[in-house]
Parts: structure tokens; C-alpha cells; sequence
């Protein structure tokens, strides 16, 4: 084996490196309709997954992605067919833009059908059926790229499954766990404290589920956003929130998803935030500046609609529209990396760690 040495690099006057923005880029509805034809027709491959991702040119190996972090892979399944089980430390977010189907996540059958959005916790054995007479197509987001970039993503395709034995749980649940019996105590006034091994490798659990929420659902609240008035200065949207990612305001552990739904005419002020953003317009169309440069979109247009830290603004034009947006918010929030600045001539905060941007909606709620 080749011995390896450590570089030593003197950094103490090294000026902050400069961001490298992936420049965003709107993926037509075309190419992607273009896609899932192309899928259709192939021989049904044998673990059933007729998937494709989409990849940003900038992207590198490992972790190719639409951002940095993230990425979004178009899912088909025809009539009939039924994908193989798997199980992945990554967690994913999906939206169902064409047909339905069924996810099978852990325990759980989740129905989904045409704008429904769900979540697949990391490590629960998932798999996809389309048991209907019309094609099935479903977008899914994921963290697979950060964690192939790390080398920590674990995928097993159609694994093992070992029932517990009977009553296994309650035999486990009257045992004293190891670290009752570890030290855990307070060294100064500050809060400091000193915790035994067994703190680090049996954590409290928080039940993570994977949870649907249903477009015909949604769609009924969309107007309390969207009839805000045109004086509202925040973003017109709802976060589909999972109670599992608490103060994270995840819809997944790295993941929130917001649908948003914006009148006709409706333009954002500028703005930015350390999160990256994907937007799925599936209804209507508008425009976007992002770092200056001007975008179209229309409805089935996907788009990376904000790299981390870049400023960016939307407008809606004809009706409106309706967008998925996806943004890697609770994982910054977890790190304590999440920055934030509402309007530029705001400051810049750090999320969850200072009071946060506030608008100006406790002036209009009364006129609803």
C-alpha cells in the first residue's frame, strides 16, 4: 500500500473563498415529457425501476444532482408493474405528476394520485406498484447526491426482511436501556455537560412515518394564500409539514416542500437564503430572475430556481400558478447554516438561532 501523507496549507491570511453559484436552468416540460416516453418504451428492467435523473451540467461524480445536494429523478411504472424493494439512508420527497399508483412504505399502502406529495423516511423498506390501467409517473427528490459525496450512501436493493418475534417489543421495552446507567452531568454553570458513549449510539427517537398529503386537500386551502392582497410581502404558499422534523420545518428530515399558488401578476420582492430551491410549476406560467439572468417558465416546467445564496425573484403572469417547491432548508437548519435575508436591504439572519424575517402579515389577516 502507497504511503499517504497530509498536506499542511497556511490559510491564516487566505481571503474567503468565492461562491460558485450552479447557474439556474429551467428543464422544459418537453424534454421531460420526451423522458418519460423514453422510459415507457424499454424493456421492463428487473428490479422494475424505470428511473432517470436529471443532472445539472455542473454537476460532478460522486452525488450527480440537480443542485448540490439534491436530486430529482422522473419515476415511471405502467399498468401492471411493481418495482423490487429497496432501502436507502437517504430520505425523498415525491410528487405524482401523471396517472397513480401505490407507494408501499414500511408498514403503510400509500394511494397517491395526479399532485399528491409524500415523503419515504431514510431506511424504510419502500417499493412502488401501479395497479391501474394508465401509466403512472411520479418526480422524486432525495440528499443521495450530499451523501455520495461524503461516501456514507447505503442502498440495498431488495434486502432481507426479519419479522420480530412475538412480542420481542414489549420484551425490549421492559429493559432498562445502557444509558440509564451512564454518566451524564452538568461541569459548569454555562450548561456545559459530560455524557457517557451509550448517548451516542442510542439517541431518543423521534417516530419518523412516511405521511401524504393530498392535492385535492391542499388545493381547497390554496385561496387564503393567494387572496392575501397585493400588498402581502412574503411568499404565498403553505409548508407541508411533517411533525417528525419539529422545529426543522421539514417535510423531510433534509427536505421542506411548500406548494404555492400566486394570482396573476404577482412578483416577489428579491431575495436569498443559504437553502437551494427546485421549482415544479405544474400550473400556469411566469417568470424568474435569478443573479440577473431573466427565465420563462410555463406549466410541467422544472426548474432550479435558486442556488444557494444566489438572489432570485418570481412573477406570475396570465392566472397565476401553482409551483412544488423543494428546498434543502431543514438540513441548514440542522447545522445551524441556514442564513437568511427577506428583502437586500435586510439583514442577514441566522434561522432558528435569532428571530427570524418577519412580514406584514398581521396587518392584512383582519381582511380576509
Amino acid at each position: 500500500m502507497t504511503e499517504l501523507n497530509a498536506r499542511f496549507i497556511d490559510v491564516g491570511s487566505t481571503p474567503a473563498r468565492d461562491m460558485n453559484f450552479w447557474p439556474a436552468m429551467v428543464i422544459p416540460k418537453e424534454d421531460i415529457d420526451r423522458e418519460m416516453e423514453r422510459l415507457s418504451d424499454l424493456d421492463r428492467p428487473g428490479n422494475g425501476r424505470r428511473v432517470s435523473s436529471i443532472v445539472h451540467p455542473y454537476a460532478t461524480e460522486p452525488g450527480l444532482g440537480l443542485a448540490p445536494g439534491i436530486d430529482v429523478t422522473i419515476n415511471v411504472l405502467l399498468p401492471g408493474e411493481e418495482t423490487v424493494v429497496i432501502r436507502r439512508n437517504s430520505n425523498q420527497i415525491a410528487m405524482c405528476i401523471e396517472g397513480s399508483g401505490d407507494a408501499l412504505i414500511g408498514a403503510d399502502v400509500i394511494r397517491f394520485e395526479k399532485f399528491d406529495v409524500w415523503n419515504t423516511p431514510s431506511m424504510m423498506l419502500y417499493r412502488y406498484r401501479n395497479s391501474g390501467s394508465e401509466r403512472c409517473v411520479f418526480l422524486s427528490y432525495s440528499n443521495a447526491p450530499m451523501l455520495e459525496k461524503l461516501e456514507v450512501h447505503f442502498v440495498e436493493e431488495d434486502p432481507p426482511v426479519f419479522a420480530p418475534a412475538e412480542g420481542a417489543g414489549d420484551a425490549m421495552a421492559a429493559i432498562k436501556r445502557a444509558r440509564e446507567f451512564a454518566d451524564n452531568f452538568e461541569i459548569d454553570e454555562s450548561g456545559a455537560r459530560l455524557m457517557g458513549y451509550e448517548y451516542l449510539i442510542d439517541i431518543d427517537v423521534v417516530p419518523s412515518r412516511p405521511l401524504i398529503w393530498r392535492w385535492d386537500t391542499v388545493a381547497a386551502q390554496l385561496d387564503r394564500v393567494a387572496n392575501l392582497g397585493k400588498d402581502y410581502r412574503g411568499r404565498r404558499l403553505y409548508l407541508l409539514y411533517n411533525p417528525a422534523t419539529e422545529r426543522r420545518n421539514g417535510t423531510s428530515h433534509s427536505f421542506f416542500a411548500t406548494i404555492a399558488r400566486y394570482p396573476g401578476g404577482t412578483v416577489d420582492m428579491p431575495h436569498r437564503h443559504s437553502s437551494a430551491a427546485i421549482n415544479y410549476y405544474f400550473e400556469g406560467l411566469g417568470k424568474s430572475t435569478v443573479e440577473g439572468q431573466k427565465f420563462e417558465w410555463k406549466a410541467g416546467d422544472l426548474m432550479l430556481s435558486a442556488p444557494g445564496w444566489a438572489v432570485h425573484n418570481h412573477g406570475s403572469r396570465g392566472d397565476g400558478f401553482h409551483a412544488l417547491t423543494i428546498q434543502d432548508h431543514p438540513l441548514h437548519i440542522a447545522m445551524e447554516s441556514l442564513i437568511w435575508q427577506e428583502t437586500l436591504k435586510d439583514p442577514v439572519l441566522k434561522l432558528g438561532a435569532e428571530q427570524g424575517a418577519q412580514t406584514n402579515i398581521g396587518e392584512l389577516v383582519g381582511v380576509r
